[in-house]
């Protein structure tokens, strides 16, 4: 994220959602010569019926199949409970969200604080959320409220916890703009990066426009070096296959081998758009 802030560009953390749908992702950051970042939250875990060491697994395996030299790492996102991070961490997840932002300032500072102690212990990074980011389909986070992250709270925040991410709510939400537009408050990045260096992070990238997008990373001094996307992929796979509803993850590994290649392809197309269109990212893996 260093380099991204430095070079202009954003690190791509695509959530598969599906194990099968991870090879995907490291082929299209592969063909592109992108950096990528591989997640999934508590609560994707819970609908598609993945544990974190079964995810963790597969992630580990696809790169070694997929021959993958481009940087990649494994990302616990939003989580509110302290036993799931432990059980990632103990499975090889790199990095981790803590989502602490349901509660007031202090006793989010507490929870994160706590996390980032724990994780550094065995050279995981923390992301942290300030601000509530809200959600259209409940699929990563259970609460549609919103509540914009306040620059004035950012620096406090990054001191007392030591976290290494910061999720910003700006704009943004998770799931597919139904009514509501999205956007960026591009005034309110400003005044939040103008607070604090730590590396932001944005939620809900799926279904917003290319240019909002650029313009929130190229923000001197560094914007947005992280975009989360999740939904777009899973779009992207249910029509390849000509499904309206979600499957499990073992579902999907049942599928016929014709219908899993169509599927896939779909989302490694989906991923080079993202990295090429919105990220900025193709060839960066390149120093």
């Amino acid at each position: 994220m260093k380099d991204a802030e430095r070079r202009a560009y954003a690190v791509g953390s695509f959530a598969p959602r599906y194990v099968a749908m991870i090879a995907p992702i490291l082929r299209a950051g592969q063909a592109m010569q992108s950096p990528v970042i591989v997640q999934i939250s508590h609560k994707e875990m819970i609908r598609y019926g993945i544990t974190p060491l079964q995810f963790a697994d597969a992630f580990y395996q696809a790169v070694e199949s997929e021959g993958v030299t481009i940087p990649v790492v494994l990302h616990l996102d939003h989580t509110k409970s302290m036993d799931t991070i432990r059980d990632a961490i103990a499975a090889g997840f790199t990095s981790v969200m803590i989502d602490a932002s349901e509660y007031d300032l202090d006793e989010n500072i507490r929870i994160s604080r706590e996390v980032s102690a724990y994780a550094r212990n065995f050279g995981v990074s923390v992301e942290a959320e300030l601000g509530k980011i809200g959600t259209t389909d409940f699929v990563e986070t259970d609460h549609d409220e919103e509540l914009y992250t306040d620059p004035d709270e950012c620096l406090q925040f990054v001191q007392e916890t030591g976290v290494d991410a910061l999720a910003v709510s700006v704009g943004t939400a998770h799931g597919v703009y139904v009514v509501r537009k999205p956007k960026i408050d591009i005034a309110r990045l400003k005044a939040i990066r103008e607070k604090t260096d730590v590396h932001l992070v944005l939620h809900g990238g799926s279904g917003v426009p290319p240019e909002m997008i650029r313009q929130a990373i190229e923000l001197p001094g560094g914007g947005i070096s992280k975009v989360n996307i999740a939904t777009d992929l899973e779009i992207a796979l249910l029509k390849a296959l000509g499904r309206d509803e979600r499957m499990t993850s073992a579902e999907c590994d049942a599928l016929p081998a014709e219908s899993l290649r169509r599927g896939q392809d779909a989302v490694q197309r989906t991923v080079e758009e993202k990295i090429e269109l919105y990220l900025g990212s193709k060839a960066k893996a390149i120093p």
